[in-house]
């Protein structure tokens, strides 16, 4: 009796067959995915699961105790602030402000931060040396106190936050970028793109961007969680998204006058700061180890 084998019995699994093997196989990695699936089911259904209206003031129900207390109620979960709003309403809508400026802030600085390492990783010569004195100038200066400083001057607002944030974490974007670039512009399909009569622009798009989309991934994963906290940093003082928008920083800053008396204020929304840039950075450490080419060992 004979065997009969098909071609991909002979070839072996795909390379996206492997691929989504490796990302399955990856604890960290599959962890991290599933926090920020929850957390981004959350913002996105924010209006059906909230079960208040999170502007809502109601000072007769300011500070009601979490339901875990003694005195709680299940009519707020996580209890009140000191206004009377329902808290776990601002957590949930909290997680919208926090998404958007990670995501917006880490797409508007890989734009900037991507296009110079580029041209600079493309070109060489002059124009890497301008992008270098850039880098240099911009790593100069400190980011916390420079975003201060504008926020300050500008007035905090969300899309003041995010063009701030933008024009500030670009530098690592760069940097990588160029020394990827380098690497690709050296292959024989760059120099046959030239031979043939591509333009620069072509080349660049067509051939180098492509194949920088891994490492893009992960510096973007890794931008997205740096923008969250330097908002929530932000937002502590007094400078980032105003209320009585809800923000998991400015939550944090309203409540710590009362951490002494009432601690889940600051520990809850803490708490969900902690777990969403963790979520986000093991999905961009976990994505580093599955495009690796240690990754198949």
């Amino acid at each position: 009796m004979t065997t009969a084998y098909t071609i991909q019995d002979v070839a072996g699994p795909s390379p996206r067959s492997l691929m989504w093997r490796r990302i399955t196989g990856h604890v960290g990695l599959m962890i991290g995915l599933g926090g920020l699936a929850v957390v981004v089911a959350v913002a996105l259904l924010a209006p059906w699961l909230a079960p208040h209206d999170p502007y809502a003031q109601d000072l007769s129900r300011r500070l009601v105790p979490p339901v875990w207390a003694e005195a709680g109620s299940w009519a707020h979960i996580l209890g009140t602030d000191a206004l009377g709003r329902d808290y776990l309403s601002r957590l949930l809508y909290g997680a919208r402000v926090s998404l958007l400026i990670g995501f917006f802030a880490a797409l508007g600085s890989g734009l900037i931060g991507t296009t110079l390492g580029l041209l600079a990783g493309y070109f060489g010569g002059r124009v890497d040396a301008v992008v270098s004195f850039l880098v240099s100038a911009r790593l100069a200066l400190p980011v916390v106190l420079v975003a201060l400083a504008v926020v300050s001057l500008f007035g905090g607002s969300l899309t003041v936050v995010i063009v701030v944030l933008s024009l500030l974490l670009w530098d690592r974007f760069a940097v990588v970028v160029r020394s990827a670039t380098k690497q690709v512009r050296a292959n024989d399909y760059i120099k046959a793109a030239r031979a043939v009569g591509c333009s620069t622009g072509r080349i660049l798009v067509r051939e180098v961007l492509p194949n920088l989309g891994s490492t893009l991934a992960v510096v973007g994963s890794l931008e997205v969680a740096h923008a969250i906290l330097l908002e929530s940093a932000l937002s502590f003082l007094g400078l980032g998204v105003q209320p009585p928008t809800p923000s998991w920083g400015l939550m944090v800053a309203e409540g710590k006058g009362m951490i002494f008396f009432d601690a889940r204020l600051v520990a809850i929304p803490g708490a969900a700061i902690a777990l969403l840039v963790l979520c986000i950075n093991l999905i961009g450490d976990g994505f580093q180890d599955v495009v690796a080419p240690q990754g198949a060992s």
